[in-house]
Formats: C-alpha cells, structure tokens, sequence
C-alpha cells in the first residue's frame, strides 16, 4: 500500500513533541553531556537492554582491589555497560562505603567504567539520621525529622552536603562532570529501610524526596544527575505511584525485584512480565526511561537462569538496562555465599556465555561503539 508523503509528514510532525519530551530532562540546567546521554539511552532503550552489575571493579568471589579485573569480563572478556555503586557511609566521613570499598577507590573505578563507555549509577544506603542506626532501622519515622522544620534537618543537609561534594568529584578526562543515574531512597515503596512505608507516610516521603533533588540542584549546583525513581516489586499502577514524588523530580522509572527459593522460575517470570507491562505503561504516558534497577537470583543455583529465566522475564519490553547486585563471596555474617553474577566455574558461567551473545543485550564493548555520550547527528 502506498502511503502520500504528505500522510507520512503529518505524521511525524504529530510525533515529534512526544519524542522530545520523552527525551528531555527534569534540570533545566543539565550539562550537555548529561542530556546527551539521557536521549541516548531513552532511544537505544527501543531496541536494546543493557546489562549491569553492582561493585563489579572493586571486588568479586575469592578477590578484591586487583587492576583491571571483574568476574564478568573473566567469563565474556567483557565488562558491564552499567556500573553500580553506593554511597552508603559517606555521611559519616568514613573512609570506606558500606561494603569496604574505598571511596578514593571508588572515584578511580567510576572514571575508568566512564572513560570506556560504560555508565555509571549510585544509590545510598545511608544511615538512619534520627536514631544513629543502620538503614535498616525502623524503629522512628526519621523521615518527618529529615523535612524542613524536622530535628534532623540541618543534619541532613550536612549529609546532602558530603555526597554532593563527592560527586562534584566525578570528573571525566576533560574536566566534565561525569554523569550519574542516581536513585536515591531505593526500594522505597518496601517497609524494611527508614525511608519506607513501614515508618512514614507518602506525603511525608514526597516531600523529603523534592527537598532533597532541589537542595542538589540549586544549593549544591549539581547538574549532572538523571534521577531515578525505584521501588520494589509492585502489583498495580496505585502502588507503584503511592510515594511518586512528581514528574518534575523523576528521569528514569524503575523497581527492583529479586528471584528467591520461595518463588519458582514460572511465578518469577510472570511476576516480573506484570510489572514490566505496567511499567511500560507508565514510562510511555509520563514520556521516560525505564530499567530493572535490581535483580537477581543470589548464588546463581539455577544453571540457565539467564537465557530462561530473566531474558524471558524482560524481553519484549524497553528496559533500558538490568543490573544485578554484587559479588561479595562467602559472607560471614550470613554464613553463605553472596553473589549475583557468575564467575569462572560456577554453574551458569556457560549459559552466561549465551545471554552475552544476546544481541539485545549490551555490554560494554558494543554501548562503546555506540559512543552515548555523543550527540547523534
């Protein structure tokens, strides 16, 4: 069938303000590099997913802190396209991150991902500023103490202040500021961290939420962060939307959702598929990204859990990456082995092989080639 050019004209000029304010920001103000990227990863979202891992150049099973290696690039002679991090422990001064990791260290390995290609995302399990605990510590609703007004605002602010300076820090070779998908209060819908549903109120959340993305903007003049909204799994639009801040403070929308021994293979993927065609729902009307910002199946049991497992559970939709958590090893605390991504040897190294062949699915050598901080001609 022949269609006028005229027809097709129309068209395009009807799908044009959708395309760009899918692609736009929320920070009027974004380096040009961020924006760059942001399209970028919006419209290579349509077609490809790309693969992530937490920690990944830090540490791994059986190593840590050794040059150039990662267990992902020790089974595919490649490494992830997204790196994720966590700023946990920066507001205390300490030296090292939640997980041991130098921050010094940590600058090293989000530049070296950068300059390759790779993109870098944080997240931060900060402590609970009202009683001093873990963020895992629900005992008090410190997010009513963290608003303006709150006894443990200024506090915060002091907080705010540490990791802003940490990723004013972030520079590529030429002096720009390194782009970061940051999601901060993740999961935030679950009840087990200070910031979730179990002690405050959406409201409550919403607030500290815009407090907190502005106070980066505008005080600390941070303009190199593509915010990402996160939670976990979720069951309907009203729950995934129940502490939504606002499109005006949200870039990317993501959740996380973890496989577990109480779920089988079928109710995984099923699961995920529901959340994946709500998701997609939402992301197309709010004209976003979205991404599986968490996954995985700890210890990696099942020996084809990436090509029928989580590749069925993404597939058909416009995930713009998936990351998996990190490879920690033997934890003595839990008293077992704590990874995500597989290693040399381990049950599905082999079928790790094939997911990497997937050519949906980018790593770092081929989002490399794509040069995403490059402005498309």
């Amino acid at each position: 069938m022949k269609i006028h050019r005229s027809y097709l004209a129309v068209i395009a000029l009807c799908l044009l303000p959708w395309f760009a304010r899918a692609q736009q920001l929320t920070d009027a103000k974004a380096t040009a590099t961020t924006r760059v990227l942001y399209k970028n990863l919006y419209q290579l979202s349509q077609k490809h997913t790309l693969f992530g891992h937490q920690d990944d150049l830090a540490y791994g099973v059986n190593w840590k802190y050794v040059k150039g290696k990662s267990d992902i690039k020790a089974v595919v002679n490649d490494y992830p396209a997204v790196y994720g991090w966590d700023m946990a422990r920066i507001e205390l001064d300490s030296a090292n991150n939640i997980d041991g990791v130098p921050f010094e260290k940590m600058r090293q390995y989000i530049k070296e991902g950068y300059q390759r290609g790779g993109i870098i995302t944080l997240s931060w399990h900060f402590n609970n500023p009202l009683s001093g605990g873990s963020s895992w510590d629900t005992t008090q609703n410190a997010v009513a103490s963290i608003l303006p007004g709150g006894t443990k605002h200024e506090l915060y602010k002091s907080w705010l202040d540490k990791a802003a300076r940490f990723m004013h820090s972030l520079k590529g070779p030429k002096g720009e500021a390194i782009p970061i998908l940051f999601r901060p209060f993740h999961e935030l819908t679950g009840d087990w961290f200070w910031w979730g549903s179990k002690t405050s109120t959406p409201a409550q959340l919403k607030a500290a939420w815009r407090f907190t993305i502005n106070y980066l903007r505008t005080e600390k003049q941070l303009h190199n962060l593509i915010v990402v909204y996160n939670t976990n799994d979720f069951t309907s639009e009203a729950a995934y939307l129940e502490r939504y801040p606002g499109d005006d403070v949200v870039d990317l929308l993501s959740f996380d959702h973890y496989q577990f021994d109480t779920q089988s293979q079928k109710d995984f993927i099923e699961a995920v598929r529901h959340e994946m065609t709500l998701l997609t729902q939402l992301a197309k009307a709010k004209h976003k990204p979205m991404a599986f910002a968490e996954t995985g199946y700890e210890a990696i049991p099942d020996a084809n859990w990436w090509t029928r497992t989580l590749w069925p559970a993404i597939k058909d939709f416009p995930v713009a990456y998936v990351l998996v958590w990190r490879n920690a090893g033997y934890s003595p605390s839990m008293k077992k082995m704590h990874y995500y991504a597989p290693y040399p040897g381990q049950a599905s190294a082999n079928d790790f092989k094939k997911f990497y062949q997937n050519p949906k699915i980018l790593f770092e050598k081929k989002l490399s080639t794509l040069k995403i901080y490059q402005a498309k001609k």
